[in-house]
């Protein structure tokens, strides 16, 4: 098996939500494991039973996603220093992704041509997840 690069996602009680959201995005195969299921992670705190210990996202075309809730009991630092870009050459795809995870999002730059010539865009989802897509183009003359 080739190396696979996942990002991890930290949230504070909507990993399940974010997790079928982009799950609705990207298509593929959902596995939601919540802290009930395993007994070494059950904590002191019966409202975490139900949140997510484990989830991974295995979506179409090798995309991958993998995120947790934190339990109450342990410090969470919320936020992102890090931004999750999609990149490739099949417009349709790209803008389709784009379109859906636009949904509810703060979008920081529209998808457009830009100098360089691919078509380029960055938004902040609806669980404040910061996103790039990346169409590649061709430049301007």
């Amino acid at each position: 098996m080739a190396t696979i690069l996942n990002p991890y996602i930290s949230f504070r009680g909507e990993a399940r939500a974010a997790l079928e959201f982009y799950h609705s995005v990207f298509g593929g195969e959902l596995d939601l494991r919540p802290f009930a299921d395993f007994d070494f992670a059950k904590t002191d705190n019966p409202a975490d039973d139900a949140k997510i210990m484990h989830g991974h996202l295995r979506g179409l075309n090798g995309l991958n996603i993998m995120a947790s809730d934190t339990p109450e009991s342990m410090e969470w630092k919320g936020g992102s220093a890090i931004s999750i870009t999609l990149s490739g050459e099949d417009k349709d795809e790209l803008q389709g992704y784009w379109d859906k995870l636009s949904e509810g999002a703060a979008i920081g730059e529209q998808l457009a041509q830009a100098p360089w010539g691919d078509w380029f865009g960055m938004l902040r989802d609806k669980f404040g997840i910061d996103w790039m897509v990346n169409i590649a183009g061709s430049p301007s003359a």
